[in-house]
């Protein structure tokens, strides 16, 4: 069971779950369990009628994928799995108390959709801020179980930026084919761009001042 002041190497690896954006912990923790190869049991569970020797490792390998479950969840989490004797027991507990119905995963994903479809860069809005706002949308839908591809996304944000990007839209649009353009390739152009408009902007400034002296 984690507390708030874990101090060990391994506790401060493990993300821990106060129960708050279950998705986005949920597959950490399915890579932590992928990475100790723990997945399958946490997932699927085992089998009580395996032959001895093969149940005896199931057993182990699943009191540690047990273990690391207990360990990410807060104190205040833990009474829901304290009576769960595997992995999968308190993985299923988890799942269904905060990943949500179907019902309610179909609501909320229709509430990121719109959101996704809706967002446009405001005027006063930097580019990064816009594409920090694009890329929090897009994680929570994939989190639902969404498939939104890079080139969907490329060409959202390519349509709802500031008409002052507009020949710098025009460029990506002209030399990418947009299929296989990704959303970092996109963020790195635009970054670059607005690098190249501050260097300009100060390089104007300093020419000024120097006619001005």
């Amino acid at each position: 069971m984690a507390t708030n002041g874990a101090s060990t190497t391994s506790q401060q690896l493990i993300p821990i779950f106060n129960g708050d954006k279950y998705e986005f912990w949920s597959i950490k923790m399915k890579t932590l369990f992928k990475s100790q190869e723990l997945w399958d049991l946490v997932e699927k569970g085992y089998a009580e009628e395996d032959e001895e020797q093969r149940l005896r490792e199931n057993k182990k390998k699943d009191s540690k994928a047990l273990f690391y479950i207990q360990q990410a969840i807060h104190d205040s989490i833990f009474s829901r799995i304290a009576v769960a004797e595997t992995s999968k027991q308190a993985w299923d507990i988890l799942k269904k108390e905060f990943h949500g119905s179907t019902k309610v995963m179909t609501v909320k994903l229709q509430s990121l959709r719109r959101d996704f479809k809706n967002s446009s860069m405001k005027s006063s809005e930097s580019v990064q801020g816009y594409l920090s706002r694009v890329s929090a949308i897009v994680n929570h839908t994939k989190a639902y179980g969404d498939k939104i591809t890079d080139e969907t996304i490329v060409s959202k944000v390519l349509r709802s930026l500031n008409k002052r990007y507009d020949h710098v839209v025009a460029a990506i649009e002209e030399s990418h084919d947009l299929s296989n353009y990704g959303f970092d390739e996109l963020m790195s152009s635009l970054q670059a761009h607005k690098d190249s408009l501050n260097a300009s902007q100060e390089k104007g400034e300093e020419k000024a001042f120097q006619i001005k002296g």
